[in-house]
């Protein structure tokens, strides 16, 4: 029981790598696209932040995906190593195809999947989904709005000022922004793998109560500092470039935006997207130069790959929890 626990606590900082692999491009892209940084300085940068956030905003979002999604008497190794592996397929076939999906969602939903394949329905804590699920919505909207209107403000600000001065001063001001969106990136999607290892020590017996150990945080946040620092370079594009063009004052307004909807999530324990943040945050900077700046097209394949993430994951892990059963009972 002890080495399977080991082992399936390697497995979720896997996936914490993937994580920050998989969501480099959220942290990087806007600033690499704007020429701020360079490709391997942006993401030195961004990793950087990933980390030190382990040393702030507590562990409300690893006690939600640990224990306020999914009634533990329903848990076992087999489930939560199920739904590891249901979110690691899922950003990987995703990543394939340049697509920023929620790694967060891949992960509780390969989590409910399997918790759903062993015990049925009743094994899914309702009361808290509904923040979750809410701002799966919510989380885009509130970047886009945040974002539109720190662009609007920025341009009644600098309205007589000439573009090379305005791009000049957010040059230097988007390396903050970046900084402070890697930063909640960290202490909202770290958080999550944190709740998951705590659930895999609580399950084997290793931890009398359900908490969250510093070494677990450390664990966690150098895990996907280091999956930020590989760099997930097939989803920059998208990001970057794709959904609309973007200049410095652009790529601080969104950053912007969406470190304030992360960090205040991370304050209330809501366990969001910060993909889903900062796409929306992106689109929200090119609808108020025009609506026609953004490529509503890839964003529109953007939006069915979320709303696929959990359902996907989930079947995926539910499956691989059946296919665990035949080689050995579950614990």
């Amino acid at each position: 029981m002890f080495w399977f626990a080991i082992l399936i606590i390697c497995v979720a900082l896997a996936f914490d790598f993937l994580n920050g692999f998989h969501d480099a491009a959220n942290s990087i892209a806007t600033v690499v696209s704007t020429r701020v940084l360079s490709p391997r300085v942006a993401v030195i940068w961004a990793a950087f932040f990933n980390f030190v956030a382990a040393f702030t905003f507590g562990t409300a979002v690893a006690n939600t995906v640990g224990k306020g999604m999914i009634d533990l008497k329903h848990v076992n190794l087999y489930v939560i190593l199920a739904g590891l592996f249901g979110a690691i397929f899922w950003n990987l076939l995703t990543w394939l195809f340049g697509l920023p999906i929620s790694s967060s969602h891949a992960l509780i939903g390969g989590y409910a999947g399997a918790a759903v394949a062993k015990a049925g329905w009743g094994a899914i804590i309702v009361g808290g989904w509904t923040k979750t699920l809410l701002f799966i919505f919510l989380s885009p909207l509130i970047g886009l709005v945040v974002a539109a209107a720190l662009m609007i403000a920025v341009y009644w600000i600098f309205r007589h000022a000439a573009p090379f001065q305005v791009d000049k001063h957010f040059r230097k001001l988007q390396l903050l922004s970046a900084a402070a969106y890697s930063f909640g990136h960290g202490t909202n999607d770290a958080q999550k793998t944190m709740g998951i290892i705590a659930s895999v020590l609580y399950t084997a017996g290793i931890l009398e109560r359900f908490f969250i150990p510093f070494w677990v945080v450390l664990m966690a946040h150098a895990a996907i500092g280091l999956g930020t620092l590989a760099g997930g370079w097939r989803i920059v594009k998208t990001m970057g470039m794709k959904i609309t063009k973007l200049r410095p004052v652009g790529g601080f307004c969104a950053e912007t935006a969406a470190a304030i909807s992360i960090l205040g999530a991370a304050l209330a324990g809501i366990p969001v997207s910060t993909t889903h943040t900062i796409a929306g945050g992106i689109m929200g900077v090119g609808s108020v130069q025009r609506f026609t700046a953004v490529h509503w097209g890839v964003a529109r394949t953007i939006v069915w790959a979320w709303i696929l993430t959990i359902p996907i994951s989930g079947a995926f892990a539910a499956l691989c929890f059946w296919l665990l059963q035949h080689f050995q009972p579950a614990a």
